[in-house]
């Protein structure tokens, strides 16, 4: 008996030890998107970049990702555009403050470096589960995730329904994530 909790309390202890935890930094990070609107792209980018990820390619099992942005910082480059998206009928910023992803499986790939990652989308209080392929490229103190997906505007409830917005959008991740 005294071996066998040995044995469960070394699997813990190892788990723990080589499960490492990383911050992810908002300078170095970026959430960017695409979206057609008058059949001109725009282009634009969220700041406020945070969340914690648990990741070892080799204990899998135990990666986790837990990331949000903060639904205000939105920014096109243009000011009058910007001010419409923090409105209700776009990303409603007031009442809901984050936009955020939580994984909750991630597999290897057959190339080294490349993962899918599973897991729910929240924007506007709507929680969709999307799944992705990524990157993570081994940096001094973590890694960097690289990633891209698409989405449906309209199934968050963004925008409404309108004729000169495309309701599909492309979404281009790169967090840089740091050991705690």
């Amino acid at each position: 008996m005294k071996k066998i909790f040995f044995i469960i309390l070394s699997l813990m202890i190892g788990t723990t030890v080589f499960s490492q935890t990383f911050m992810v930094t908002d300078n170095g990070s970026s959430v960017k998107f695409g979206i057609k609107n008058l059949g001109s792209m725009v282009n634009g980018k969220f700041t406020g970049i945070a969340g914690l990820i648990t990741f070892n390619p080799a204990n899998l099992a135990t990666a986790n990702f837990n990331v949000s942005v903060i639904s205000n910082t939105v920014f096109t480059d243009n000011g009058s555009r910007d001010k419409h998206l923090k409105k209700e009928e776009y990303f409603d910023v007031a009442k809901y403050p984050n936009l955020s992803f939580t994984s909750t499986k991630i597999t290897a790939t057959n190339k080294a470096g490349s993962y899918i990652i599973d897991g729910n989308i929240t924007i506007k209080g709507v929680v969709k589960a999307i799944s992705f392929p990524f990157t993570a490229t081994a940096q001094a103190n973590g890694f960097l995730f690289v990633g891209e997906f698409k989405l449906n505007r309209r199934d968050f409830k963004v925008g409404g329904n309108s004729w000169v917005l495309s309701d599909n959008l492309t979404v281009t991740l790169s967090l840089l994530a740091q050991k705690k």
